[in-house]
């Protein structure tokens, strides 16, 4: 690692981190959209240029080498924000998403215990792996479709949200095994 990186691992005003915060400024919006004015394709619109800046901003980060550890922090926050905010507008219509709200938030505190834990011990912040971008493209279409397709079939609506939920349970025990290997001072 060079002397630039670690410098660049430290900033806090970098156009990734800036976009980070924008996704999370736009969350009210799109729950305002959605629950208040039932604009479902402008919450959609919102919702997708949500994830629109969480991909441009990753691009950037890698390509202009402007990760930083807050950055890596924040992504993930903001990620999971705007799931979990959406999929609470969505339990007002459909109540089989109450399983993907709920294995969120146990996923999200265990294995961020677990993740807080090895960075203490490593002083090391690891980027998202390869299962949680999945996890959030499920949820993401998950989402959309529940937005715009008004009158979705319960089986779709149920096929859609097993699907995703069972990525979400194979994501968490990956993410918790990594944590774990960390912990134990073994290589991941």
């Amino acid at each position: 690692m060079n002397e630039q990186t670690i410098d660049n691992r430290k900033r806090i005003f970098t156009v990734p981190n800036l976009l980070t915060c924008l996704r999370l400024l736009m969350i009210p919006l799109f729950m305002w959209l959605y629950l208040a004015k039932q604009k479902y394709a402008e919450t959609a619109a919102v919702l997708l240029l949500s994830g629109l800046t969480d991909i441009v901003d990753g691009f950037i980060a890698r390509r202009f080498d402007l990760v930083s550890d807050l950055g890596k922090a924040l992504d993930p926050v903001a990620d999971k924000l705007t799931e979990f905010c959406m999929l609470l507008c969505l339990l007002s219509r459909f109540d089989v998403l109450r399983l993907l709200a709920v294995l969120m938030v146990a996923k999200e505190l265990v294995c961020g215990a677990a993740t807080l834990a090895a960075i203490k011990k490593t002083g090391e912040v690891l980027s998202a792996e390869w299962h949680g971008k999945l996890c959030t493209c499920l949820l993401y279409l998950t989402i959309v479709l529940h937005i715009l397709w008004i009158d979705i079939p319960f089986q779709v609506s149920f096929v859609l949200t097993a699907v995703t939920f069972v990525c979400l349970v194979l994501s968490m025990v990956l993410y918790l095994w990594r944590s774990i290997r960390l912990l134990l001072g073994k290589p991941v």
